[in-house]
């Protein structure tokens, strides 16, 4: 077997919200010898630039990893119409990745071979607490989960299913923390949630908050919206009025989070709720003590995260040991960081030499009786 380098060049679309991320899409497929076409999100500019310089001093030769600024749409119609693309590692918006792909469907007799589709995108991820589970274990995986990183994960913490016999425990612990959450720019280490990244995220975000106000939700915490010195939006949890409500179903990108607490008897009910819910299956956590429920949960969300984490937020997967990617509306799963991914980015090439060949087109089982 020959594993050898795609016949043409990959392209690399990364987002603004992990530089490592941005690292690693471009220099993945380039490790396995092909050549990178890469292009950031306009709001990762300067941490691209700062890696590139790292790549170049570190001895990447000149041509391997083509770092490129410019619109998206205007890099799409160079990339997606040429006959040598022969793949994409994407990770972005889910509606992006299915308008690429609809492309690619669109040009593929333009291919001189079948492109690799490679994503990771969205999600809307879950924290399903058993009856069993520990309070201030839960609280912190809700905060964590939640308001790290402004919630500008696609694995934050986005959607809580609480029993009835916890929540007043759990909603006493969390008004009891959510006042020592400082808020505020990121050279102050002490603040805990920073600004979203822009203006357009802080408006998609205000208008989920503001519209939920509208409904007539209950906001247990949050709410305020202030662009007036950055773009600052205060960790925020509503209280869903029913499971299927608007902001336990769809992506927000940002530090909001939904909580519906659920009669203790509907355990079992819930997998199928979580499971339904969403169109996304990224990450997902469960937090208990019994174990037969955690065994119960494990096996029934088996298709509803593709990293699903026991007893912790559902966020932080370790490079090397947690591959990450989801399934669904999420991404086609191909684990960034695990060997798997970088075998996407190989064409296999089987040989076969026979030493001994045959001189006679006859084989034994042609003769006669």
């Amino acid at each position: 077997m020959e594993y050898r380098p795609l016949e043409g060049f990959i392209f690399a679309l990364t987002p603004f919200n992990f530089t490592a991320i941005a690292g690693n899409l471009p220099t993945a497929p380039a490790m396995m010898g092909n050549v990178i076409v890469w292009k950031p999100a306009d709001s990762q500019i300067y941490s691209a630039n700062v890696l590139m310089r790292i790549f170049k001093e570190a001895g990447l030769p000149d041509g391997v990893v083509n770092l490129v600024y410019a619109d998206g749409p205007e890099t799409g119609d160079v990339i997606f119409n040429h006959k040598d693309f022969s793949g994409i590692h994407f990770t972005g918006s889910t509606g992006v990745f299915r308008h690429i792909w609809q492309t690619i469907g669109t040009n593929i007799a333009k291919y001189r071979s079948y492109p690799r589709i490679v994503g990771e995108t969205g999600g809307k991820d879950f924290i399903l607490a058993h009856s069993s589970a520990h309070v201030d274990v839960l609280v912190t995986a809700i905060i964590r989960g939640s308001f790290e990183f402004q919630g500008q994960k696609c694995s934050a913490a986005s959607r809580v299913y609480i029993p009835q016999s916890l929540w007043p425990a759990v909603k006493a612990k969390l008004l009891t923390e959510m006042p020592t959450i400082k808020v505020g720019p990121t050279e102050d280490f002490t603040n805990f949630v920073n600004a979203v990244i822009d203006e357009r995220a802080f408006n998609k975000i205000k208008g989920y908050i503001d519209q939920a106000k509208a409904d007539g939700v209950e906001v247990l915490w949050g709410g305020n919206c202030d662009m007036s010195q950055g773009y600052f939006i205060d960790p925020t949890i509503l209280i869903a009025p029913s499971a299927h409500y608007r902001t336990m179903c769809e992506e927000i990108f940002g530090p909001v989070v939904t909580i519906w607490v659920y009669a203790d008897a509907e355990w079992n009910d819930m997998f199928d709720v979580v499971d339904k819910t969403s169109e996304y299956a990224l990450t997902g956590a469960v937090l208990a003590q019994d174990r037969q429920a955690i065994t119960d949960a494990t096996w029934a969300l088996r298709n509803s995260a593709g990293n699903f984490y026991i007893n912790d937020k559902p966020t932080g997967a370790v490079v090397g040991q947690q591959p990450f990617g989801g399934g669904r509306g999420s991404g086609t799963n191909d684990k960034a960081g695990a060997k798997v991914n970088l075998l996407r980015w190989v064409s296999q090439r089987t040989i076969k030499e026979t030493f001994v060949p045959p001189t006679d087109y006859r084989y034994p089982f042609l003769q006669a009786d």
